[in-house]
């Protein structure tokens, strides 16, 4: 058994802590409901956006299409509307013009992130859950997406999970350690 008598309330942004191995996946993947619990049941974590360990992007479609792939339906119609603040936003993460105009499946590593990222903000949600949200990025890239990241979530239910030392001192929020 990888949790024996686990408990947790997130009600605004948290950071969970663990060593690499610990079960801190494991338990993401069961609060999104990708996996289901040997026992114990999970209550109202509402429509979820996540940013996986891999970063699951279209790799045919650009960072910007990749974003808009979660806008709700009415705006994803009116996505032209849209365009302008998500070039925005990836620009604030550091995406220079040739990075945009590239197919994800070209974009390095740490690129493939900050567009995981983007998109998990831009997804309408009532929790967000983030593993290792930050890897690949230089300490001042994860900086700006660590600002980002504060601004945009405001006191919505996050859950980062991270061994990153340098994310948790950044971001600032309330550690819950396995």
């Amino acid at each position: 058994m990888l949790f024996e008598n686990l408990s947790l309330t997130v009600d605004g942004p948290a950071v969970l802590w663990a060593p690499s191995g610990w079960g801190k996946t494991t338990l993401l993947r069961i609060l999104m409901g990708l996996e289901t619990p040997d026992a114990g049941r999970i209550t109202s974590v509402g429509r979820v956006s996540a940013v996986f360990q891999e970063d699951r992007l279209c790799p045919q479609l650009t960072a910007e299409e990749n974003v808009a792939l979660v806008l709700a339906t009415e705006k994803y119609r009116a996505k032209s509307e849209y365009s302008e603040k998500i070039t925005n936003d990836l620009i604030q993460l550091g995406l220079d013009t040739e990075a945009l105009a590239l197919p994800a499946r070209k974009l390095s590593g740490g690129q493939k992130r900050r567009v995981a990222l983007l998109r998990a903000l831009w997804a309408e949600s009532d929790t967000l859950l983030l593993d290792e949200p930050f890897t690949g990025m230089d300490p001042e890239t994860m900086k700006k997406a660590a600002a980002m990241l504060k601004t945009r979530c405001g006191t919505k239910p996050v859950l980062l999970a991270t061994h990153d030392r340098e994310a948790i001192r950044e971001l600032g929020w309330k550690v819950i350690e396995l």
